[in-house]
This record gives C-alpha cells, sequence and structure tokens, in this order.
C-alpha cells in the first residue's frame, strides 16, 4: 500500500472532489500526501458545483448514515445564517450565532470541543483570563484598516490547552488554521490546512465550507472570492473501506467519463 503526493487537475470543486477520491481506490493506494485541492470556479463568489456528483454523495452517506455535504460545510461556515444583503450582516451573524451557540452545542456530542466557526468567532484557550476573542472580525477590522501582512490575515483553530491530549483518536479538530490573502487589486483567496483529512466523510464538506467562509470573508473585506486551496498533509478514504464503496465508486466513474464525453 502506498502514498504519493496528489495535485487535481480540475479546479471545480466537484470535478477536483471526484477526481481526488477515484484516486484513492485505485489498486495499491491507501493514502495521499500531501493532497493540495485547489478550485477557482467561482461564480462572483460562489463556488460552481456539479450538483450531480454531490447528490451521488449525498445518497451514498445517508445509506451509510453519514453526514452529509452540507452538515459537514456547515461547521466551518453556517451559510443559512448569513444575509450579506442587510446592513451589518456581519454583525449579525457573529450575535445571531453566539445566541444560539448552547443549543448546537449540545444538540450534537460532537460538538463538546467546540466547532470551526465557534473556535473562528469566539477563540478561547481553556482556563485564559478575558473575552473570547473573534478572529474573523479582528482579520477583517485590520485588513480594513490598510494591514495587508499575509501573517496577520491567519485564524487559529487547533488549541494546544484543548487539543494536545493523548487520545490515538481525536474528532475535532481536523481543520487546523485558515489563511486569507489579497489577489489582485479586488480577490481573495482562502488556505485551509488538515494534518489528516477523510475524503469520503468529509472533503466535499470541507471544500464547500471554506468557500464559504471565503465568500463571507471576501465580502466584508470588499473583495471578491477567487480561490480555494486546501492542503492535507495526508488524505486518506477515511472510515469505510473500499469494498463497502465499491458501488459508489463505480457509479461516481462511469458519471466522469459520461460526463467528460458531452463536453
Amino acid at each position: 500500500m502506498s502514498s504519493e503526493a496528489y495535485f487535481p487537475p480540475a479546479r471545480n470543486l466537484s470535478t477536483a472532489w471526484a477526481d481526488t477520491f477515484l484516486r484513492l481506490n485505485d489498486p495499491g493506494i491507501s493514502e495521499l500526501s500531501p493532497a493540495i485541492i485547489v478550485v477557482t470556479d467561482f461564480d462572483r463568489g460562489v463556488a460552481v458545483e456539479d450538483f450531480n456528483i454531490r447528490q451521488l454523495l449525498d445518497d451514498e452517506m445517508s445509506r451509510l448514515k453519514q453526514r452529509s455535504c452540507e452538515d459537514v460545510a456547515s461547521t466551518i461556515f453556517p451559510n443559512s445564517m448569513w444575509n450579506p444583503n442587510i446592513e451589518d450582516n456581519a454583525a449579525q451573524l457573529f450575535s445571531r450565532y453566539e445566541r444560539i451557540w448552547p443549543a448546537i452545542k449540545h444538540r450534537d456530542r460532537a460538538n463538546s470541543k467546540g466547532n470551526y466557526f465557534r473556535r473562528l468567532t469566539a477563540y478561547k484557550p481553556d482556563g485564559a483570563n478575558g473575552l473570547p476573542v473573534n478572529q474573523l472580525q479582528h482579520i477583517i477590522d485590520t485588513f480594513l484598516r490598510g494591514n495587508h501582512r499575509r501573517s496577520a490575515l491567519q485564524a487559529a483553530i487547533f488549541d494546544p490547552t484543548r487539543d494536545h491530549v493523548h487520545n490515538r483518536i481525536l474528532g475535532f479538530p481536523c481543520l487546523q488554521q485558515v489563511a486569507f490573502a489579497p489577489v489582485g487589486s479586488d480577490g481573495l483567496s482562502i488556505t485551509g490546512f488538515y494534518p489528516l483529512q477523510y475524503m469520503f466523510e468529509k472533503a466535499y464538506g470541507n471544500y464547500l465550507g471554506l468557500c464559504r467562509l471565503g465568500r463571507f470573508m471576501a465580502h466584508q473585506m470588499q473583495r471578491t472570492l477567487v480561490k480555494m486551496t486546501c492542503v492535507a498533509s495526508a488524505l486518506t478514504l477515511g472510515n469505510q473501506p473500499k469494498s463497502a464503496l465499491r458501488g459508489f465508486e463505480q457509479r461516481l466513474r462511469q458519471y466522469r467519463i459520461e460526463a467528460a464525453a458531452e463536453r
């Protein structure tokens, strides 16, 4: 079983995910290390998707009782709660999310240590004094005041005071940090880093959530999202063995062949 670096050429979120998933299912491949996915296919900051691919994946995840792409994406950015067309939309989102956080936290045991969006908007190391830090608001404010230093435009999710534990398996956090960078005169890019990422259960939702977070930040920073990069130090298929996903893999391969033939 081998590991190899992988850089899919597709720049569409859905096809980049599909091609990477299929590569992981090739004989002899157990891990891609690193895997770097770059998405540049956007329509006014919204990631362009092939909804046939997303539906195929969601159907398979439902069959195996896994979370949908939408559910996974919402842990990074709660897209349904944001209205970009209202005044003070960022403040409204942050306030609303903080109000309902207790319900979100107790709805799912996986949120016991927080989730990605909450750590981005209310970061507070265990035992620290003072108020939680809204890292996203800080990035917005410092950028609009003219500070475009790259290291000023990053936000941490990993917290050593809570996450440096001896557990052999730690479900959260997988996403460690995000960074934003201006592109040209009016573009913005977002990069997310994972030391380990699961391709089947998580990656599509991860890509979608990062794109939505990037769009939100671009809107606040008076720019347009033009690139999402997801770096996985190691990318594996996930908890499902290849044999359990063989039918899905075949349907996805067939769809990719048919879609290519139509172009």
